[in-house]
């Protein structure tokens, strides 16, 4: 089954695809951080937003979205357009026909390190750790797309297995 794991945004999106075939280790398939152009106005940088994730399920066939639950943080304002854009990708996942599933970040963080104390830099460590990158990946955002599609993987696995056939 294959795992479409985002990071959510509207300035940068986390995107990574990441493959388990039966009792094979998880793959990763592709990822990178998708960025929006500053100077287009808020509606347009969802556009693209919704744009891009139309292209990576058309390319690379996921058979779930796993998407990373909002954290709110003291920027308000920031906060809501985080949302508006984690509905904009949700939208294309359900029009795509893909299954949503939602992990807070102490869910990602016990997934991907054991620990839900775990900060940033350890879940960046693991990662390698788990599937094999192609490149050095430069932007956190990525690296969090492809903690929340193991999380999915850990969570769902098996029952997800008995749902969508194997690539």
């Amino acid at each position: 089954m294959r795992i479409l794991g985002i990071d959510p945004g509207y300035d940068r999106v986390g995107i990574a695809i990441v493959e388990k075939s039966g009792k094979n280790k998880e793959v990763l398939i592709y990822s990178e951080c998708f960025q929006t152009f500053s100077k287009d106005s808020f509606y347009i940088r969802l556009g693209q937003v919704g744009e891009k994730i139309s292209a990576i399920i058309k390319t690379h066939s996921p058979h779930a979205l796993a998407i990373e639950s909002l954290f709110i943080t003291k920027n308000q304002k920031t906060a809501m357009r985080v949302s508006e854009a984690r509905g904009v990708i949700m939208y294309e996942a359900i029009k795509s026909g893909l299954s949503v599933y939602e992990y807070t970040p102490l869910q990602i963080k016990v997934a991907v390190t054991g620990h839900g104390g775990s900060d940033k830099v350890q879940v960046m460590k693991m990662i390698p750790l788990l599937v094999k990158l192609p490149a050095k990946k430069s932007q956190d955002d990525e690296y969090d797309a492809i903690a929340v599609a193991l999380t999915c993987l850990a969570h769902e696995g098996s029952a997800m297995a008995k749902s969508f056939p194997q690539n």
